[in-house]
């Protein structure tokens, strides 16, 4: 049976993709031996003293104190650092979205705020996109 002209580049085409496979086939190398099987039992470990200590150095001023108080109608969580009030979290009792109460700058009005999220947003720019 005769191979049609228009057919030819293709077949050659065919032929030599077939052959490229193969020896890319050819050139791969043996897999390495599968590795000695464990032993049934894990040797003891040595006795490890017990791990020191360490001191984190965190001034006990600095860390928040945390009061929780518990009325009927809400939960009120005061938060103060070095002795001074920052935030009092409201959480309400009838299953309400809790609320913060931020003291003004002379203390004696509160800033009611639904998150202690100040809204401030380092710059970003976009430097590369694909």
């Amino acid at each position: 049976m005769p191979i049609a002209p228009r057919s030819v580049p293709r077949f050659i085409i065919l032929l030599l993709c077939a052959a490229g496979m193969a020896l890319t086939a050819m050139a791969q190398p043996a897999p390495a031996p599968p590795p000695p099987p464990l032993p049934a039992t894990p040797p003891p470990l040595p006795a490890a003293a017990p791990p020191a200590q360490t001191d984190v150095g965190g001034d006990p001023e600095l860390e928040p104190q945390v009061t929780i108080i518990r009325n009927e109608n809400e939960t009120l969580e005061e938060v103060r650092v070095n002795g001074e009030l920052r935030y009092v979290k409201v959480t309400p009792r009838n299953g309400g979205r809790p609320y913060f109460l931020i003291p003004s700058g002379n203390g004696t009005t509160f800033i009611r705020r639904d998150s202690l999220d100040f809204g401030l947003r380092p710059p970003m720019w976009l430097l590369f996109s694909w």
